[in-house]
């Protein structure tokens, strides 16, 4: 018998004597020291197949109000009954099952709209199915064409958005703007990830969190992206982690100051942006370009990819940004900025989203 298992005996022995009708837990000093390893992967164990559980009960229970939406939809359609039956049907439901939630008039309304934005089964079995009932309503809330409520509901559940991301992403625009910013990725970044770098950039963004209007000048605005800075990683997108503001850089006895510094936790890079709250001007191409450099020399990890540059002007020329962007040999995008989303951009946006048929391509790769 080796020492462990004397040790145990002991133990043991005292519970006996001390005649203890329940057993006592050893202290975590007597367990060996793989326990804790146990125990960390069992406890990841059980997390993993709570969340399974949990997402498995939610695309259940929306399927299940997808199959009754349906049901009052197609007998509304036949008979033609209004709200003096889904009331009825109400309370007839709350009685049958008292255990359950979710079977008041409003939400079998709910359910009834559900079945009808998404005429489609397998994209609400395949996608749809997969999101909180409550980001569910607030789609149909929100959004009439059913691409964009789609594009959406796709982006909510690979971002893991909650209802109130979700809300502000729809109301500012979000992914209609996404890879929209003029740029020279193409030509001075790899082909495997010049694709990925375009998606990380919008056209135009937009600052209406920080209260600039037309005659702001740029340190005012500056000042307000730092003091919500919050809200401006949000509108940069996942993977921007703030580095610092006015970044000082010392080269041959000069002083130079980078406006706001990021480092891209996916790109794994710098992503230098200067603001500008003036219309685009070519020279403020070299300006960039001169601050990537430097961060490349003097910051740039040996493991990080080349240097980003992201122009923020008040306004811009398509065509003279595109001969812009030709002769320089930085990966650099351009965008403007604006403070508020005008409806006929908004609606000319809206024309830019995928049709159903090719997001109905996406999701069955």
């Amino acid at each position: 018998m080796n020492k462990e298992e004397q040790n145990q005996e002991r133990l043991e022995g005292k519970k006996v004597a001390l005649g203890s009708p329940f057993p006592i837990t050893p202290s975590s000093a007597e367990m060996p020291m793989w326990y804790r390893d146990l125990l960390n992967s069992i406890k990841q164990l059980v997390t993993t197949g709570r969340r399974q559980v949990m997402w498995s009960a939610n695309v259940q229970m929306s399927m299940m109000y997808y199959q009754i939406g349906r049901e009052i939809l197609q007998r509304q359609s036949a008979e033609g009954w209004g709200s003096k039956v889904v009331n009825r049907l109400s309370a007839d439901l709350k009685k049958t099952f008292p255990e359950m939630n979710g079977f008041s008039p409003r939400n079998l309304k709910y359910m009834r709209q559900f079945a009808e934005s998404w005429p489609d089964i397998s994209i609400v079995q395949r996608c749809v199915a997969q999101l909180p009932w409550r980001h569910n309503i607030c789609l149909m809330e929100k959004v009439k064409e059913p691409n964009r409520r789609l594009v959406y509901a796709m982006a909510a559940i690979q971002h893991g958005w909650s209802k109130s991301t979700l809300e502000l992403q729809l109301e500012s625009y979000s992914l209609e703007r996404i890879g929209k910013a003029p740029s020279n990725f193409d030509m001075t970044l790899p082909d495997v990830q010049t694709d990925m770098v375009q998606q990380m950039f919008k056209d135009p963004y937009l600052l209406d969190f920080t209260g600039a209007d037309a005659d702001s000048r740029e340190k005012e605005i500056e000042d307000r992206l730092t003091n919500h800075i919050t809200q401006f990683l949000l509108e940069l997108g996942q993977g921007f982690s703030f580095v610092g503001r006015q970044v000082h850089l010392e080269m041959a006895g000069h002083d130079y100051y980078i406006d706001m510094l990021f480092y891209h936790l996916k790109l794994r890079c710098f992503v230098v942006i200067e603001l500008k709250a003036i219309p685009f001007d070519p020279a403020m191409m070299g300006q960039l370009a001169f601050y990537q450099s430097v961060i490349d020399h003097t910051l740039r990890h040996e493991t990080d990819g080349k240097t980003i540059g992201l122009l923020l002007v008040k306004s811009k020329d398509e065509t003279i940004v595109r001969y812009s962007l030709e002769g320089i040999n930085k990966p650099i995008g351009v965008a403007s900025w604006e403070t508020m989303i005008k409806n006929e951009i908004a609606d000319k946006w809206k024309s830019s989203l995928p049709t159903i048929e090719e997001l109905e391509h996406e999701l069955n790769k």
